[in-house]
């Protein structure tokens, strides 16, 4: 049993309240989810030829201006980066392959928890309270998030088994529910060049869709065919540069509720999530149907 919750702001004049409005929406997922928590946030976008990275260790203390000043002689470009207590966030004028392979030889234990323009992944061991401390969630801005509060039912509590994952630029999934065939489709993905650092199933269903976007598919398209190639019980909420998705599976028995107004729409596994919004005595709630894609993106 996890808990999922995601938030996506409408109006750009509102980004600078998205930390706060979503930190009570991933607490009110504890009980659901007391063993560890995260959220992937997007917005301090870079410009084009520019990659960020999210990196995190397990050592609150870790040097990272040591390592920072190191990649900076290895790679020989600018780059910008700064500190949220055992996470940098690293912004670099060069490709992201250039960038991970000089990380890999000098910070092998530094682990890269995101790739992209605009997004940043964040997460931890502990209470969804203590994360969002951690971190500072009710001080973020951006234009969209999504987050997870895991319940570790059949594995080790570890950070990282923690949501979310993200496979490919800018794109993240956060899961409440269990795949049956991801042992076999882990394998079929990985003779596809897609890697894996987990055993978790959730970091399956993120990289079978960085697949299908790689082959062409669209947001939409690559859901539509997850409905035929995943097998199991689930409900995602996926993340992109763009927009936000949240799909369920044919059976939909993992719980969800989706609200939306003119100002945002908001999804959790539970409506108590949702209750702290602003407006959301006038907004339009509803269960998300079985096997139905909804997705806002901006234009």
């Amino acid at each position: 049993m996890c808990g999922i919750v995601g938030l996506y702001l409408k109006k750009p004049e509102l980004e600078a309240q998205l930390g706060k409005l979503f930190e009570p929406m991933l607490q009110a997922m504890t009980d659901r989810g007391p063993d560890s928590a995260g959220f992937a946030i997007y917005g301090d976008e870079v410009a084009d030829g520019w990659v960020k990275l999210t990196l995190q260790a397990a050592d609150v203390g870790y040097d990272w201006k040591n390592l920072m000043g190191e990649l900076e002689g290895r790679l020989g470009c600018s780059l910008d980066w700064f500190q949220n207590a055992s996470a940098a966030v690293l912004k670099v004028n060069c490709d992201e392959e250039r960038a991970r392979a000089a990380l890999a030889d000098l910070a092998p234990g530094v682990r890269i928890m995101s790739a992209g323009q605009s997004i940043e992944i964040l997460k931890g061991m502990g209470l969804p309270e203590e994360i969002s401390q951690r971190f500072g969630l009710a001080k973020m801005k951006g234009s969209h998030i999504i987050g997870h509060t895991r319940m570790a039912t059949e594995s080790a509590v570890t950070m990282e088994g923690s949501h979310p994952f993200s496979t490919g630029a800018d794109l993240c999934l956060v899961h409440n529910g269990s795949l049956s065939n991801h042992s076999r489709l882990r394998q079929e993905l990985k003779r596809q060049g897609i890697t894996f650092e987990t055993e978790n199933d959730t970091e399956v269903a993120a990289g079978y869709l960085t697949w299908r976007l790689q082959q062409g598919d669209s947001l939409k398209e690559a859901l539509d065919h997850s409905l035929e190639d995943l097998d199991g019980f689930f409900t995602f909420a996926i993340g992109t540069r763009n927009g936000f998705a949240v799909i369920r599976d044919p059976i939909a028995c993992k719980p969800a509720i989706l609200a939306e107004t003119d100002d945002y729409v908001a999804m959790a596994s539970e409506y108590q999530a949702l209750a702290s919004l602003p407006g959301i005595d006038k907004a339009k709630v509803w269960e998300p149907e079985p096997a139905t894609m909804y997705i806002w993106e901006r234009a």
